[in-house]
This record gives C-alpha cells, structure tokens and sequence, in this order.
C-alpha cells in the first residue's frame, strides 16, 4: 500500500452565524484596549479537510481548524511531498519525516496543526485498511462506554445559563463546563459577575454534578491568584486555561495553590511540551486537541506518559479523532462534548462537516466496533453552505 494522493481543502462556512455577544467567554485578547469581538480570532468559521488516498483506492480523512487556509498551504507545499509514496503504516516515521523537515519553522502551532490532519488520516486509513476502528488499534476498548460532559454555557444572561444547565440535566448530563465572561480590566464588578454566573449554574445542578469552569486565556496570574480563593465554595472539577498557555511557571503556581485542579495543554502541542507541563506539576488534567498536539501518533505518547504521572488526560473538543484515543487508555477518564448547535464560536462546525460522530446517551457515548477507521464520511447535506477552496 503506497500513498498516492494528498488532497487538502478549505470549507469555509457562509451560513447563518450566531452574531457575537459582549462578555461571552473570556479569552486572551481582553486584557488588550480593543473595539469589537475580543473572541474574532478565536472563531473557527473555518475549517480544512484531508484526505489521503492509497494505490489500493482507499481514502483516510483528517482535519484542522487552526488558520485553515494557511495549514492548507503548509500541506500542500511542504507536508505532501514528504509522504507521497510511503506506506502509511510506516505512520511513526512518516510524523518524524513532517516534524523534522518542518522544525526550523514548525514544531508548535499551525504547522504541527497541519502535520496533524495528515497524520489522523494515515490512522484512519490504517484502521480501513485492517477493517478496525482506530481505537482497537491503539489499545482496544477500555471502557464499556465513554462518559462525557456537556460544554457550553457561555457567559449570558443568568437565566438563560441556568435553563441551559437544567437542559443538560434532563440529558442525562452528570458534568458540564461553564465559560466565564469578565476578566482583570472588569474590576470588582466584573469579579462579582464571575462569581454570580457559577453560584447561579451551581444552584441548578446542585452539589452531586461536576462543574468545570473555563477561563480560555483570558485572566493574569495576580487576577486568577485572587479568584481562586473565592471560587473553592463552588467544588468546580477544575479550572482551565487561566493564564496564557506560555506562562507554564504561571500554571504551576496556581496549581499548588488551592484545592482547585488547574487543567490545560489545549494550545500545547507534542509530547515534548507535555513533558514540560507534566515535570513541573503544571496541570492537574490535560487537554490537548489531537488535530492540533501533533495528530493520533503523538497524542497518544502523551497519553502514555501522563499515565506514568498520574494525570488524567481529557482532551479538548469531543470529535472523533478524541474520542478513538479516550476509550483506548485508562489516562482518559472522560471525554468533552460540544452540543450541537447553530454557527457560533465554530467548534460545532464539525457536524456541518462531516457524519458519524456519535451522540451522548444519558451523559456516555459508545464507539462502533463495526466501523473501520474512524467512523467519519464528509457530509452532503451542508455543502451549499460553504465556500470550498481546492
């Protein structure tokens, strides 16, 4: 079996978009004086999808949404002569090949984000090529089902969040993730109106359900050193991304802190950084996104060695390239689930896109043993609401 194709393309979406709100999630653009979305960069209207054909015509799929017209680019010009002809077996060193060739410039960012995308369809052609799904591949089925918890609940009006986490309740939902919508330059009333959105979701859910609480970037660490304290009351599972994700020391202060779990690894990216995170007791859960981390071959390194450490492992975004990895290990307890819904930050877009990912029963999604690959088709149902760039 020898590659013969490499086919990259831009689906950008045109439809109907969820228009921007003030104080929706913080993030890291808010500590700057700016007019407008302070989330626009973070949207992911976006999205570039690959696929990876062999001389026996079977076709793998991966995916990207960093900076998908420039991970286009970087496959097309850079990663796809580097694979072309090889056995997409030989997975292990064709990831060598993208990052070593690529390192000068790459090694973090869109660059591993694109090496990524090619390195999930190597694995989902391996699973077709086997007629396994890729988690029996990279382990087997370590849990009858996965549990999941429902992520959403952007910062709105309180009584909007409160009926939303009532929904996810009457879900099945025993977890769920909570955005916060104020930062350092909101002062005091921004920190009461932190406070006040996670005391009103906790009112709903009671004590008996996880409550996870996300910052995305978007606090220093002398604001999350002050919110910490006066956020224990809530028993949130964790608390993530407080502080920008190059701040490591920063992470491992706040981790040691209070009894509160500090999560990230969401905009980390291989194993190397991970073993950063990791010696310097940085994070208490991880939470890489495998189309960005380095793709199925290195997130599931990091899921080795995070086991070693005695972390858990939750990676960012459900999807299935995630969910293949999180039944396949114990370092994966649970995974994340976006509800589907209308075009908002983008994360959703996943659903316009492609078919097959499964939906929560009662909190737990299961995997088909009986799909090779990962499971995934492109959908035709959403084409005419997208611009396609070949």
């Amino acid at each position: 079996m020898k590659i013969i194709n490499v086919r990259a393309r831009v689906f950008e979406w045109k439809g109907h978009t969820v228009p921007p709100q003030p104080h929706f999630c913080s993030n890291a653009m808010d500590l700057l004086w700016d007019k407008g979305d302070s989330m626009g960069t973070f949207r992911f209207h976006g999205w570039t999808v690959v696929e990876v054909e062999t001389d026996d015509g079977l076709v793998g799929i991966g995916n990207v949404a960093l900076a998908p017209r420039i991970a286009k680019a970087i496959i097309d010009q850079y990663l796809t002569p580097l694979v072309l002809g090889h056995d997409p077996f030989d997975y292990e060193y064709l990831w060598q090949r993208m990052y070593r060739s690529t390192h000068a410039w790459g090694r973090k960012g869109v660059a591993m984000a694109a090496i990524s995308a090619i390195d999930i369809a190597l694995w989902d052609l391996m699973g077709k090529a086997t007629g396994r799904p890729v988690f029996k591949l990279l382990g087997g089925r370590t849990k009858e089902k996965i549990p999941c918890y429902a992520s959403k609940l952007y910062r709105t009006d309180l009584n909007e969040m409160q009926a939303e986490a009532q929904r996810y309740l009457d879900q099945g939902f025993t977890s769920m993730k909570m955005r916060f919508g104020y930062g350092p330059k909101d002062g005091p009333e921004g920190v009461r109106k932190n406070l006040d959105s996670v005391a009103a979701v906790r009112e709903v859910i009671g004590p008996d359900v996880d409550l996870m609480l996300e910052c995305y970037m978007g606090w220093n660490l002398e604001y999350a050193k002050r919110m910490l304290p006066k956020l224990e009351k809530f028993e949130p599972r964790w608390l993530e991304e407080p502080v920008l994700a190059d701040d490591i020391d920063g992470y491992a202060e706040l981790n040691q802190l209070t009894s509160i779990p500090i999560s990230g690894g969401e905009h980390e990216f291989t194993s190397h950084g991970f073993r950063q995170l990791l010696d310097k007791r940085a994070v208490s859960v991880i939470q890489y996104d495998t189309n960005r981390v380095g793709g199925i071959t290195a997130a599931h390194k990091i899921n080795a060695l995070a086991e070693v450490y005695g972390v858990p492992v939750i990676p960012h975004a459900g999807q299935m390239h995630n969910y293949h990895l999180t039944m396949s290990t114990l370092a994966s307890p649970m995974s994340e689930y976006f509800p589907v819904h209308d075009v908002e930050v983008g994360n959703e877009l996943f659903y316009y896109i492609f078919e097959g990912d499964p939906t929560p029963e009662n909190g737990f999604i299961d995997l088909d043993e009986h799909k090779p690959g990962l499971g995934l088709t492109l959908s035709q149902r959403y084409l005419d609401q997208f611009n396609i760039m070949e």
